[in-house]
């Protein structure tokens, strides 16, 4: 399964396609999040489609940005060329507070054939960032470099996520050994092996501590082929107690996992537990949902999966990989 929809908002605001030049009048700069599409504007390359933003609209006033293909042919390319001209003039958008990269969907091209870049640039160029998203990772080996980060400090950041098919487990450590004391919601979609996603449960024992990321409310560990060994320490893990709500969704969830979670620390104090895209029994989802309703927490328990039978065999499989 893949990535179907496009952000439909970001940072509060609604996400707005540049279109053409000349073919539509523009909104107020600081009244939409700026979504940059070579196909939309024309089928043209990247810089002129920045050059037609950067001259259009005022920068100075522009809180959101969103990139999405960055391609203006059928050969998919890598990020990083275009990714150094948003860079090159990060002075122009001191307003910005949010920017998501690579807004692609499945049509345009697959989450793991998306050619990403080192990605810590970014946090270096924007201090006062608070929402940071990225999509993709080139699984395939297609570009010169692969997605990467690493640790970083930044004061501002509250809300960083990355959506993989294959996270690899070196993003996952640099995440966990920076300092995001700010840090309010973390979403990791973590993968498969199959298209480089690698991380391993030791690697997320920094943020499961809670010791790195003080203001942490929200934490989502999820799409992945690990679910059960998540759920199993997530079950013991500190940082469950400052958490508001938690994710566990879109991976291959058991009753193995389940049973983990209704043996560790309680879970009631959450807002809201998600679970959707799972494999369990129905008993083991009637006993989450009646030990945690009782107490007020929301819980999604959608999207019920059942395993998939080929040559006598079973396989469990994650809501997004490819």
């Amino acid at each position: 399964m893949t990535v179907a929809h496009h952000l439909e908002t970001l940072y509060g605001l609604p996400v707005y396609t540049l279109p053409e030049a000349g073919t539509a009048e523009l909104p107020e700069p600081d009244a939409v999040a700026w979504r940059l599409d070579c196909f939309e504007a024309g089928d043209i390359p990247f810089s002129r489609v920045w050059a037609h933003f950067t001259t259009a609209v005022d920068t100075t006033r522009v809180r959101a940005l969103v990139i999405g293909p960055w391609w203006d042919d059928d050969e998919y390319s890598e990020l990083r060329p275009a990714l150094e001209l948003v860079l090159a003039d990060a002075e122009g958008f001191p307003a910005l507070r949010a920017l998501f990269l690579a807004d692609v969907i499945g049509e345009e091209c697959e989450i793991s054939w998306l050619q990403m870049t080192d990605v810590t640039p970014v946090l270096e160029h924007f201090p006062r960032l608070e929402e940071f998203g990225v999509r993709g990772g080139d699984s395939e080996g297609i570009g010169e470099e692969p997605l990467s980060l690493r640790p970083v400090r930044h004061e501002a950041l509250r809300v960083l996520r990355f959506e993989s098919g294959g996270l690899p487990g070196a993003v996952v450590r640099a995440i966990g050994a920076s300092e995001l004391p700010a840090l309010e919601h973390l979403e990791l979609w973590l993968g498969v092996p199959q298209y480089g996603g690698d991380a391993a449960v030791a690697d997320l024992a920094p943020v499961l501590a809670g010791g790195c990321f003080p203001a942490l409310r929200h934490l989502g560990l999820q799409d992945s082929e690990i679910q059960d060994e998540i759920a199993a320490a997530v079950a013991s893990a500190p940082v469950v107690a400052q958490l508001e709500s938690l994710s566990l969704s879109m991976g291959i969830l058991t009753d193995t996992g389940a049973e983990a979670l209704l043996g560790g620390q309680p879970l009631t104090h959450l807002k809201r537990l998600d679970l959707h895209h799972h494999f369990l029994s129905e008993s083991l989802a009637d006993r989450l949902r009646a030990t945690v309703e009782s107490a007020g927490t929301e819980i999604d328990l959608s999207e019920h999966r059942e395993p998939r039978r080929w040559q006598d065999q079973e396989w469990r499989y994650v809501a997004v990989s490819e």
